[in-house]
C-alpha cells in the first residue's frame, strides 16, 4: 500500500445508489491522488438555488409534460415565470426533478458536465453521480475520447437499501459549508454546524419516499450503464458502503486496496 500515493489517474468514476456513502472515499481520492470532484448534485443543487432566490411561488406541475415526459417549449417557461434568464429555467427544470425525486434528463446533465470539463482540460476528475444511466455513460466515453482522455477504473461503493434509507432519512446537511450531520450517529448540537454556527438541514430529497424512488431508478437506469462501461474495458472495484468500525483510516485502507492492482494512469484499454 505504501506504493499507491505515487499512483497517478486520468479520470476516475465513483458510482453507488444514493446515499451508499460515496462521499467519504471521494474525500480519499481526492486527498491523496489530487483530482477534483466533479458531482452533478452540486450542480443541480446550485441552479436550484438561483431558482430559489427569484421567489418563484406557483406550482412547477404545468411546465413538465407527463405525456411526453419533457418540459413545454422555454418560449412558454419564460411566459408563464415573467423572465427569459436561462439560469433561472435551468433552475426551475433542476428543481422540478429534485422535488419528485427523479434524475434529471440526460441532454441537460451532458451539457452541464461538458462545460465543466472543457474547463478543467478533461482529466483529472472524480465522477460523483455521473454517469447515471446508458446515454450518459455512451456520451461520456465518446467525449473523452474525442479529447485523448480516460477514464481508469470504477469505484462501486455498495450498500443495501435498508441502510441507505436509515441513513439518509436522517441526515442533516450544513447548507453553507456542506457538512454533513446524523440525527443518531452525529448530531448538530442544538441544530447548528460547528464549524460555521448555521443551522443544518434536511435536504428537500432526503425523505423515504424520494429515496425509494431514487434506489428504483438506480437499479433501472444507473446499473446498465454500469454494466456498459465495463464491456468497454473499464476495470470495475467493488468496496463496502458500511464498516462496522468507520474511520478515516479504515475508508483510506479499503478504497487504496481496492485500487491495488488498477493501472495507472490510463494505461488500461477503454
Amino acid at each position: 500500500m505504501s506504493d499507491q500515493s505515487k499512483k497517478t489517474f486520468t479520470n476516475i468514476i465513483v458510482t453507488g445508489k444514493s446515499g451508499a456513502g460515496k462521499q467519504p472515499r471521494i474525500d480519499i481520492l481526492i486527498d491523496e491522488y489530487h483530482l477534483q470532484q466533479l458531482s452533478t448534485g452540486d450542480i443541480f443543487r446550485k441552479y436550484m438555488k438561483i431558482f430559489q432566490t427569484y421567489n418563484y411561488t406557483g406550482s412547477l406541475e404545468s411546465f413538465f409534460d407527463v405525456k411526453k415526459e419533457q418540459f413545454i417549449p422555454n418560449s412558454e417557461i419564460k411566459a408563464k415565470i415573467g423572465t427569459d434568464d436561462p439560469e433561472i429555467i435551468l433552475g426551475l427544470k433542476a428543481t422540478y426533478f429534485v422535488d419528485h425525486g427523479l434524475f434529471g434528463p440526460d441532454t441537460i446533465i451532458n451539457e452541464l458536465v461538458y462545460a465543466i470539463l472543457k474547463k478543467r482540460d478533461f482529466s483529472n476528475q472524480i465522477f460523483d453521480g455521473y454517469p447515471r444511466t446508458l446515454s450518459q455513460a455512451t456520451y461520456l466515453l465518446n467525449t473523452l475520447q474525442k479529447h485523448k482522455s480516460s477514464i481508469d477504473v470504477i469505484v462501486y461503493v455498495e450498500t443495501s437499501d435498508e441502510r441507505i434509507i436509515s441513513r439518509t432519512i436522517n441526515r442533516r446537511i450544513c447548507p453553507t459549508c456542506k457538512r454533513v450531520y446524523h440525527l443518531t450517529f452525529k448530531p448538530a448540537k442544538n441544530g447548528r454546524c460547528e464549524a460555521c454556527d448555521a443551522h443544518v438541514i434536511q435536504r428537500s430529497d432526503d425523505t423515504k419516499e424520494k429515496i425509494q424512488n431514487r434506489l428504483e431508478q438506480f437499479r433501472k437506469k444507473t446499473l446498465p450503464a454500469i454494466k456498459y462501461l465495463e464491456e468497454h474495458g473499464i476495470p470495475i472495484v467493488r468496496i463496502p458502503g458500511h464498516l462496522e468500525h468507520f474511520t478515516k483510516d479504515a475508508v483510506r485502507k479499503s478504497v487504496l486496496t481496492a485500487l491495488e492492482n488498477i493501472p495507472n494512469n490510463g494505461e488500461g484499454e477503454v
